[in-house]
């Protein structure tokens, strides 16, 4: 399935920034420490983390149900569909393999400080993976940060996912290698109002020919 992301924003309104609402707090507590995790998260440094890249609450009419995911990988943004017009704005990155998928998808399975594996060809082309050929443990130096989310189609695992990460300055930015990143403090924000079943739209940008 494929769906591009003018093809999709034809079935929506364009797209206003909204105030924030009590679904996100203010950026001072969105991105606080958070000591109680199994590996504790430090607070986000504020004066060097954009506010543009702040989890917001905006205008975001749309007639997916409320509790749905969009991915705008030209944006490099994510929303969490909250209904009557409005959804929760995320700052992700992209990487090389995000850009695979287009259309829609299901949230199969959902994983805490998940572990992770490196694909055949990922050892195959670089020596420092074959360490971790049977699993990287999770935790704070894992690349799929602090929650997962696993993209699958018609049962099956598309190997594709939404994570966390270990590189915060990578958010905002197409990267070479990856799913779809989001902050470690964001991730856990959207693992907790997910549900293993929600609906995932990823829209890609048209191909120019």
């Amino acid at each position: 399935m494929s769906l591009s992301r003018r093809s999709f924003l034809l079935g929506v309104s364009s797209l206003l920034a909204g105030c924030a609402t009590s679904q996100v707090p203010p950026p001072v507590l969105s991105y606080a420490a958070v000591p109680d995790e199994e590996f504790p998260l430090a607070a986000m440094p504020l004066d060097v983390f954009p506010a543009e890249l702040h989890r917001q609450d905006v205008d975001y009419p749309t007639k997916l149900k409320p509790g749905s995911v969009v991915v705008d990988t030209p944006a490099r943004r994510l929303y969490f569909i909250l209904g009557e017009g409005r959804a929760i704005r995320y700052a992700i990155s992209v990487g090389r393999a995000g850009l695979a998928l287009s259309g829609g998808a299901t949230v199969g399975r959902k994983a805490k400080w998940p572990s992770w594996t490196p694909t055949a060809n990922m050892i195959r082309r670089e020596e420092r993976y074959k360490q971790y050929a049977g699993g990287m443990p999770g935790g704070p130096n894992n690349p799929l940060g602090a929650r997962a989310m696993y993209l699958y189609r018609q049962g099956r695992d598309t190997m594709f996912r939404i994570h966390g990460t270990n590189q915060p300055k990578s958010i905002g930015h197409a990267m070479s290698s990856g799913c779809i990143r989001m902050l470690n403090h964001d991730v856990i924000d959207l693992y907790n109002r997910v549900d293993v079943g929600t609906q995932v739209v990823v829209i890609q940008a048209e191909t120019v020919a």
